[in-house]
């Protein structure tokens, strides 16, 4: 009993102390981009057909198919217990192979250069 309260007693005192400093950390007095309803650096009464870079989605796609490989790969470690392993880890590597050939393929074509 003495251990449960030993580390509900943490807990609640570590709780509080975080609660109490994020009220003490943050900065008091916003600046103009934060009062701005867009915090992107847009400016909100301008056009809204402002004309992106190509290379600006390019590499948002690229982030994006990435970051879901890794989502698709997390659950890899498990796959060991699988009843056929080996055709799981094919498959994996497989998928790590063509994402590697795409993404060597878009740096020899000078796709992933930000600036020219």
């Amino acid at each position: 009993m003495n251990l449960v309260l030993t580390v509900v007693f943490i807990t609640w005192a570590l709780s509080a102390a975080l609660a109490l400093v994020s009220f003490w950390l943050p900065q008091m007095v916003p600046d103009h981009e934060k009062l701005s309803p867009y915090e992107c650096g847009f400016d909100p009464l301008g056009s809204a057909r402002l004309p992106f870079s190509l290379r600006f989605f390019l590499v948002a796609i690229l982030f994006l198919l990435f970051d879901l490989e890794i989502a698709l790969l997390l659950p890899l470690p498990w796959g060991d217990q699988l009843p056929s392993p080996l055709l799981t880890f094919v498959w994996a590597s497989s998928v790590l192979i063509l994402l590697t050939l795409g993404l060597i393929y878009e740096w020899l074509q000078g796709g992933l250069e930000w600036a020219e």
